[in-house]
């Protein structure tokens, strides 16, 4: 599918769905935990739907209802410490999230578990969270580079492990894995990159019972085995990767825009871009109900540091585009790692469409000026589909991007909302 935007202003009020990693993390540790546990407000999308697949193949039940609002909830009877899933194959699809926690959590049976998922999945690498979980007792087999199809027999006996971590879900993983193993587990992190997805998940494991030592830095943990989760009735918050597209388009744009659902004191890594784009000139004010961009406040270039913040790469790069003066995006080398090469595909198209890039190691500089029309291609990467939506809002002209069908992965209202507060969108 190509989806088409073209020069908007935006108006009015935006209500972000739930957060991906939030909701991810509530599937596996419901299932994980004893009892029946009520998931609230989830995200539906592709990504949270393998999670939830996932978590079935692992030998949960799970069921959907809605509350007394109308709002969907996932009601979740969990497995406890040990997935029942011998001989199962589990699709993840595009969910990098769902992959590597999910094997960690198959890693506490002792039956032969296989993983799988699409494409961009073959190419992403769990080698590093595999070493680990070998040292911890776990077989594994994969077809190179750690690569799906992985297949892995536990379970986890505990011992010490070293784990670079140039993304945080490797960390995640063990960290919701490890207290129900068999012992105790000592992880060792001399590499850690996106530091506030690790204490989104050290919050939810230690709400659920779990006790662990660890150092302030994030580079020791002490976890005893044979611990339980507890189950749980629990709402999702409104998701900052998801709103940054929308933030980024009202501050870009000039538009003011109420972005509601939005909780500044929740966990989510994202909630930094607000500290960009007002490091960048914008207005940006939280109040009752969400937070609210004002028009009036032309951008400028700045320096940022986006090592926490890696999805927020494309659209902040279309962003800067537009600003006035030079816009350093770095620090962020796990771009390269995610779905597509973002830091490669964006400078690539941001210069077919005009754009003065420079392609960094670890990210991005950028001459900001004007974005012209043209077609983009969106790589099959949702973020990146996204953010050249919103280009087009601020180009000099339309701007046609393909595999616009991706944003479905996370985010599958986007161009529904977008075009509810003034977005100009055609797609085909």
């Amino acid at each position: 599918m190509k989806l088409t935007s073209s020069p908007a202003k935006l108006s009015g009020r935006v209500r972000i769905p739930g957060s991906k990693s939030h909701t991810i993390r509530a599937l596996i540790l419901s299932a994980l935990a004893d009892g029946t546990s009520t998931i609230r407000t989830p995200l539906e999308s592709q990504d949270t739907r393998s999670g939830f697949d996932a978590i079935r193949s692992l030998g949960a039940t799970v069921r959907t209802e809605k509350d007394e609002h109308g709002d969907e909830i996932w009601i979740v009877d969990g497995f406890g410490s040990t997935p029942k899933a011998e001989g199962q194959t589990i699709d993840v699809g595009n969910s990098g999230t769902t992959l590597y926690i999910a094997l960690a959590v198959a890693a506490l049976a002792s039956g032969e578990i296989i993983f799988d998922g699409d494409e961009q999945i073959r190419r992403r690498s769990a080698q590093n969270l595999l070493s680990s979980l070998a040292d911890l007792g776990v077989n594994i087999n994969s077809t190179g580079n750690g690569c799906c199809p992985i297949t892995i027999r536990g379970p986890i006996t505990g011992g010490t492990t070293s784990m670079e971590c140039p993304t945080s879900q490797y960390l995640s993983a063990l960290l919701i894995a490890a207290p129900l193993a068999q012992g105790q587990t000592e992880i060792h992190v001399p590499l850690l990159y996106e530091q506030p997805y690790v204490e989104m998940t050290l919050q939810w494991i230690k709400s659920l019972g779990i006790n662990l030592e660890y150092k302030p830095d994030l580079s020791y943990f002490k976890i005893q085995g044979g611990q339980k989760y507890k189950s749980f009735d629990r709402a999702v918050a409104a998701d900052f990767s998801s709103a940054t597209f929308f933030l980024c388009a009202a501050a870009a744009t000039g538009s003011e825009l109420l972005v509601e659902g939005l909780d500044m004191a929740d966990t989510q890594g994202d909630k930094a871009v607000i500290d960009y784009l007002r490091a960048m000139g914008a207005k940006i004010e939280q109040e009752d109900g969400g937070v609210r961009v004002y028009s009036g406040h032309p951008l400028y270039g700045a320096e940022l540091d986006l090592n926490a913040t890696p999805d927020a790469l494309p659209a902040m790069a279309v962003t800067a585009a537009v600003a006035t003066g030079k816009t350093v995006l770095g620090n962020v080398p796990q771009a390269r790692i995610k779905e597509t090469d973002r830091i490669a595909v964006m400078a690539s198209e941001l210069s077919t469409l005009g754009v003065k890039v420079e392609e960094l190691e670890d990210g991005l500089v950028i001459e900001g000026g004007t974005i012209q029309s043209g077609t983009v291609g969106g790589h099959g990467d949702h973020r990146i589909v996204m953010a050249f939506a919103v280009a087009g809002l601020l180009a000099k002209g339309a701007v046609t991007v393909d595999t616009a069908e991706a944003a479905a992965v996370t985010f599958p209202t986007f161009t529904d909302l977008l075009s509810s507060i003034g977005g100009n969108l055609q797609s085909e």
